[in-house]
């Protein structure tokens, strides 16, 4: 049996695993790229092999960088099965269609600036049409029960805690009168996700294919996570700002519903009561139309919750309910709520801040030092959301240079990845452990800790694939060959690419100080700001030039 890692290598996103094994071709995964531009280049690439020969897939979980390329290979000739849990394949039905709606859009506006440049227009990746139609091929599966695929593959999903329907995969793969046990973890999450089962411990395998997002860091605990969100929000609140929480549609939007929904019991002194009146008092808005569907899907899934919600549910309080909870479906809602100065939380995709709404509530609110911009989910290097957690003075949205004058936050114990300390405890939990195992889905620090760990405390074999390497799994691991990435760009050509880029900023900086300076109420402070800013691009061009 082989294994060709495609995706999830040395990073965090566009999860891609190829497995051939008892004569079949089969994938596990196969996810979008995010973050960086370089990597989402890969998107519309061609695949490292021939969708129409890929005999079944497996679908760990329902996130885009997991499940965002189905359509894609779905539209270039794979029209065999994809094996999900019920819950996955149900927010697929969301997701994919918004992930399509999300590409036709973007490649529109990057149409107009191409057009604009006399070059050839661009094809969306898939189209929200395209995405519908793939989920034809869509099997699903329930949890803890053995699945035949072929005599010789059997498979089965359990429950990992990550997401509604995440899934740990054990894979069984006889040749000949020899049989090989893989499982792959998918995105662990962790033991304190409210709504969700903490992830099932596996008994025995022979290779482990493990996610390492959090490899080397510890979270903050659950108690302590409560607290410091209400002390964040109310003390903005109190302050007359917005708190804005960029917030992944599926997932963390509910759970952090569900954290505020449960604040009322955590404790009763007199201090923590003004608090959360505080809280109670101010509107909380749902704006994502994603985020509002996939909630629905988590009301019509309670028997994945854990045992504290069931019981909760059975008592008559949904804890995805909560007076002064709004859900804002159309754009103009939502353009509404940045006209609004009362105090409120406004909870908006995407939590990476690339895309969606999030964009317009941050526009409205970097710049006003009372609001509070609360990060609850891994930021990936690249992305609009990285930058404003590290630091950055200004960030540039929608085209405009925007000052990162509000409060920044990030509660690190809402991410739905497990930490240091449950990536071991997984581990440990093995009463076969395995003969080897690989790290994935994680950036190259954490993985290194992590292996770094594992090979201290444990003695067993890590390997932290790269790209397009193939794996034989047999007594001895044996990397068999490797795919170079078509990608590999070199410092000449990122250059040029750069480059490029600075031309088209300046076109559209010529647009927008144009517009700025026709405004009639354009203040002398305002064109004494555009001036001085423009005085400082020349100097740093010159530098270039007499560098």
């Amino acid at each position: 049996m082989k294994i060709t890692f495609l995706g999830a290598t040395r990073t965090v996103t566009g999860s891609n695993f190829l497995v051939e094994g008892a004569g079949k071709k089969f994938l596990v995964d196969c996810g979008m790229w995010q973050g960086k531009a370089e990597q989402e280049m890969e998107n519309s690439q061609d695949f490292e092999f021939n969708p129409a020969e890929i005999d079944f897939m497996l679908l760990t979980h329902a996130h885009i960088d997991h499940s965002g390329r189905i359509p894609k290979l779905y539209n270039e000739g794979f029209k065999n099965k994809v094996y999900a849990h019920k819950a996955t394949c149900d927010l697929c039905a969301l997701m994919l269609p918004d992930s399509g709606h999300i590409q036709e859009t973007e490649t529109e506006w990057k149409n107009k600036r191409r057009i604009r440049r006399g070059e050839e227009p661009l094809e969306p990746i898939y189209t929200a049409e395209q995405a519908a139609k793939s989920l034809e091929i869509f099997e699903p599966v329930q949890y803890d029960q053995i699945i035949e695929i072929t005599p010789e593959i059997h498979v089965r999903f359990n429950d990992a805690g990550h997401m509604l329907g995440s899934s740990i995969i054990e894979l069984w793969v006889k040749e000949g009168d020899k049989e090989v046990k893989t499982v792959f973890t998918g995105d662990l999450g962790n033991n304190d996700i409210p709504l969700l089962s903490p992830p099932t411990m596996i008994e025995d395998t022979d290779f482990l294919v493990m996610e390492s997002t959090y490899g080397s860091r510890l979270h903050i605990k659950n108690d302590k996570k409560a607290e410091l969100f209400l002390n964040i929000v109310s003390e903005t609140l109190n302050n007359g700002g917005t708190v804005v929480i960029p917030s992944f549609a599926v997932g963390r939007t509910q759970e952090i519903l569900y954290e505020i929904n449960e604040l009322k019991d955590e404790k009763d002194d007199e201090e923590f009561r003004r608090k959360y009146k505080t809280l109670m008092k101010a509107p909380v808005y749902v704006d994502s139309p994603l985020a509002i569907s996939a909630t629905e899907v988590f009301k019509e899934n309670t028997e994945l919750f854990d045992e504290k919600t069931k019981e909760e549910i059975l008592r008559g309080d949904n804890p995805l309910e909560f007076p002064g909870l709004k859900f804002t479906r159309t754009a103009d809602e939502s353009k509404e709520l940045n006209e609004d100065e009362t105090p409120s939380i406004i909870i908006s995709a995407s939590g990476m801040c690339e895309v969606g709404r999030i964009k317009h509530h941050l526009k409205h609110n970097l710049w006003n030092p009372k609001s509070t911009i609360l990060f609850v989910g891994y930021q990936a290097p690249g992305t609009l959301g990285y930058s404003i957690v590290n630091g950055a003075k200004t960030v540039k949205i929608l085209g405009e240079e925007i000052a990162v004058n509000a409060r920044v936050e990030y509660i690190e114990g809402y991410s739905g990845h497990a930490d240091q300390e449950l990536l071991m405890n997984f581990i440990y939990s093995f009463i076969k452990k395995p003969k080897h195992i690989f790290l994935v889905h994680g950036e190259p620090e954490s993985q290194e800790i992590l292996a770094d760990k594992i090979e201290t405390e444990t003695k067993l074999g890590v390997t932290i694939p790269e790209f397009g390497e193939t794996y034989e799994l047999n007594e001895e691991i044996v990397m068999t060959h490797k795919i170079e990435r078509r990608l590999n760009k070199t410092i000449k050509s990122e250059i040029l690419q750069r480059l490029e880029k600075v031309k088209e900023e300046l076109k559209d900086m010529e647009v927008y100080v144009n517009q700025d300076l026709q405004d009639k109420n354009l203040r002398d402070e305002d064109i004494f700001r555009i001036n001085e800013k423009i005085k400082s691009l020349e100097k740093q061009i010159l530098n270039v030039i007499e560098g």
